[in-house]
């Protein structure tokens, strides 16, 4: 078994990670921008692969490669994890749908409720304790499904019709056009910024770059937080106008 995973700000990545390593302590996992993911794909049968949900539906990253490697999901077991900031309704569902086009077997899903990395908006900010409670809870998750797993009775989170339909008339039909493209919507702040460059290096699109002194972003951007989360100034934004909490896993572990 191995772990893939696409993740912004690292709560996907953390419970991907916990989810190997309670089922098999010599596991591991990979991020899809791993130069072997293909590889570690083509050499395993059972994989776990979680994605963080972006408008109750899967991050343009994601999608464009599961569908630029086509070939290799035949048959492939998959459990997925689908982490979110509050409500999806088909998260899991909707990744196993894409991949089962290509071929690939279903075991299960599983729904984590992980603090919100949108940095730049204040409706789903939470406590740092609050934070705290909710990846221990979803820990706590993790370990039950593990268990569930082994016993040939995984979780079906997210799957299913009616929760196609939650998914479908919650959220997805009314955001659609803020995930079927990248977004050329990313601002940096110019009196803010003090070119150190690390939103350059994080950027998982190569999406940001220096240009005459000036760090300019470009229009292919995935919404994973990453450099929002990252930047040292709080510099840069990308749905909101000003960041309210830089947010990344490490700081609720």
């Amino acid at each position: 078994m191995i772990g893939i995973y696409f993740s912004g700000t690292g709560n996907t990545r953390h419970c991907v990670e916990k989810f190997i390593q309670e089922y098999d302590p010599a596991g591991e996992a990979c991020s899809i921008e791993s130069g072997n993911a293909v590889e570690e794909i083509c050499a395993h049968n059972e994989i776990i692969m979680g994605y963080p949900v972006q408008f109750s539906n899967i991050p343009k990253i994601l999608q464009d490669f599961i569908v630029d490697h086509s070939s290799i999901w035949k048959n492939k077991r998959i459990f997925v994890i689908a982490t979110m900031g509050l409500f999806s309704g088909d998260g899991a569902g909707l990744l196993a749908r894409l991949l089962t086009q290509y071929g690939a077997i279903l075991i299960g899903g599983l729904h984590l409720k992980m603090p919100d990395s949108i940095g730049d908006k204040k409706a789903l900010k939470r406590t740092l304790t609050q934070n705290q409670a909710l990846v221990s809870k979803a820990e706590q998750k993790i370990e039950k499904a593990v268990q569930e797993l082994k016993n040939n009775h995984p979780p079906q989170d997210g799957i299913g019709f009616l929760k196609h339909l939650a998914g479908l008339f919650g959220q997805r039909l009314y955001f659609y056009n803020k995930t079927n493209a990248y977004s050329d919507n990313l601002k940096i702040d110019r009196n803010k910024c003090v070119q150190c460059g690390r939103c350059i290096l994080i950027c998982p699109m190569k999406n940001i770059s220096m240009r005459e002194g000036q760090v300019i972003p470009s229009s292919k951007c995935t919404m994973c937080y990453r450099c929002i989360s990252f930047c040292p100034a709080q510099a840069i934004t990308l749905l909101g106008k000003r960041v309210y909490e830089p947010c990344h896993i490490e700081k609720y572990l």
